[in-house]
């Protein structure tokens, strides 16, 4: 994210173009999680539904991954012409980049719903709280190592170049934590497909599948996604654009007009973007830990733990204080709107970095806030509250049973249909309890979700593919290479990416009112 702008940019693209790029992210969004969250849906792999999709989706993104990063290198060595192999380095980064986009989407829809199938309602906004810290302390890890000299640490072995490294590095991440998640997370496999109505048959029954949940969706689940599409109006801009956003402020009020053009311009931009997206994650990590100690989880409406006796009273007048998840989505989206409407006033880089740094608050509620009350939607839909206790609230199911004294698998069996699920250890030893709720539709409830996710991202491609072709042509003046060499580094005018930031709050507020709409549903 703090390189991959620049470094398009670097390669010859404009502002408008490199903007169109980024379209990738939307149209795999819109595409991949609601297709794979049907499949994994209905997957009857021995490995589970989740695991082997996130397995293979994080290889192919870790391919990629390197791939872009060396993308001149890959095309040096088969073409020789240099007006031809400028253009197919374009391509082939381009192309990178779109695979990744897709591929990571497929590894971030089984991943939530992972979260979704293994816990209970009881749960579910401790699994999102977590989810959030280890986005955050991802994000820390990754903007660290973009903001340090990593060829001067490292050497040249792994590449020459700042984001070379760094796409090795990320690539390697990816497959390392992968591969803990799928090692350490105990799944339940799915040995048949109940006869739902919901589900979707004959040809192209998994698009008919999407198509039908989303007309029918609850209400509750559809204001959930309507809170989620305006805010994501707003973010789209600040995650794609905000780390240059802050390396142009730099360029533009910081330092001089030789050093604009100096050979290192995208390292020192990445760099500067890379500090302020440490300070953003580091925020962001720590709300996660902080807010939701301070936050009236979901099912504290109606189940609140007994505190000792000796603090009782004080825990009891905090209580009765402390905001709901709700009240805090909603002001988290406020907070934002806030900060964006800051952002074409901001005369110099630390400015900026403050700006985004204090984004980290509303971003930790804003991915912890959705997942939790979806999650908690979902669980609901399959009728029990406590999946622990599913088997005595319905008087279809039967409670987990070990088949034999040397089988090392858990198995449920529930008489709808004939659903046959079993308990498949991933690393450890299964209890003989359930823990989890089935989660059936979780992939594409979540898949939907997603949906609402990435419109919002075209809307907001389009909107700042406008601004840039009235406000900035050609490609960043703050950024000038030999890839636009008729490019004059006029920083005069407006920043057109702060404008594109400024026009997301007025969204970001829309977002507010939306989610306080929840309130009555």
């Amino acid at each position: 994210m703090t390189y991959c702008t620049p470094y398009l940019l670097s390669l010859g693209l404009t502002k408008g173009q490199t903007s169109m790029v980024w379209v990738a992210g939307p149209i795999s969004g819109l595409i991949v999680q609601p297709i794979i969250g049907v499949i994994a849906d209905e997957s009857t792999s021995k490995w589970g539904r989740r695991r082997p999709i996130i397995a293979i989706g994080s290889l192919i993104v870790a391919c990629s991954l390197i791939t872009l990063g060396f993308t001149k290198e890959i095309v040096a060595s088969f073409v020789s012409d240099p007006h031809a192999a400028k253009t197919l380095t374009i391509m082939l980064a381009v192309l990178s980049l779109y695979s990744v986009d897709f591929a990571i989407n497929a590894v971030m829809s089984c991943a939530r719903s992972l979260v979704v199938d293994t816990l209970p309602i009881q749960k579910q906004q401790t699994g999102a709280a977590w989810s959030s810290r280890m986005n955050s302390l991802g994000h820390i890890i990754g903007y660290a190592m973009g903001a340090v000299d990593l060829v001067e640490i490292f050497g040249p072995g792994l590449g020459e170049t700042q984001f070379k490294q760094l796409t090795i590095i990320a690539a390697l991440g990816m497959l390392l934590t992968s591969a803990i998640t799928c090692w350490a997370v105990t799944e339940r496999i799915l040995i048949s497909v109940r006869h739902d109505p919901r589900r979707a048959q004959g040809r192209f029954k998994v698009a008919r599948q999407i198509w039908s949940t989303l007309l029918t969706l609850p209400p509750r689940i559809r204001g959930i996604c309507n809170a989620v599409f305006w805010s994501w109006i707003s973010w789209f801009p600040f995650i794609i654009y905000s780390s240059t956003w802050v390396g142009e402020t730099y360029f533009r009020y910081d330092v001089s007009a030789d050093a604009r053009t100096s050979n290192d311009a995208l390292g020192d931009m990445g760099r500067i973007g890379s500090m302020a997206l440490t300070a953003y994650s580091t925020v962001s990590f720590f709300s996660a830990w902080i807010l939701p100690a301070l936050i009236r989880a979901p099912e504290e409406e109606t189940f609140t733990h007994r505190p000792p006796a000796s603090i009782a009273p004080l825990v009891e007048a905090f209580n009765k204080v402390k905001p709901d998840l709700l009240t805090a989505w909603v002001a988290g989206n406020v907070v934002f709107a806030v900060a964006m409407f800051f952002t074409p006033f901001a005369t110099s880089f630390r400015f900026a970095t403050v700006i985004v740094a204090l984004c980290g608050v509303p971003w930790c509620v804003a991915q912890w806030a959705p997942v939790t009350f979806l999650g908690i939607e979902v669980n609901k839909l399959g009728g029990s509250s406590d999946p622990a206790g599913a088997a005595a609230a319905n008087s279809t199911a039967v409670p987990y049973r070990r088949l034999s004294n040397d089988t090392s698998i858990e198995m449920l069996r529930l008489e709808h249909g004939g659903v046959l699920e079993a308990g498949a250890a991933g690393g450890g030893t299964p209890s003989n309890a359930p823990t989890g709720s089935t989660g059936e539709l979780s992939g594409i409830y979540f898949g939907i979700l997603n949906i609402f996710v990435t419109i919002p991202q075209f809307i907001s491609t389009m909107m700042s593919g406008v601004v840039f072709a009235v406000l900035e042509p050609g490609k960043s003046p703050e950024l000038a290479t030999e890839a636009h060499p008729s490019e004059h580094s006029d920083t005069n005018g407006p920043n057109a990416i702060a404008v594109c930031m400024f026009i997301g709050a007025l969204s970001s507020l829309v977002a507010a009112w939306s989610t306080r709409k929840l309130k009555d549903l």
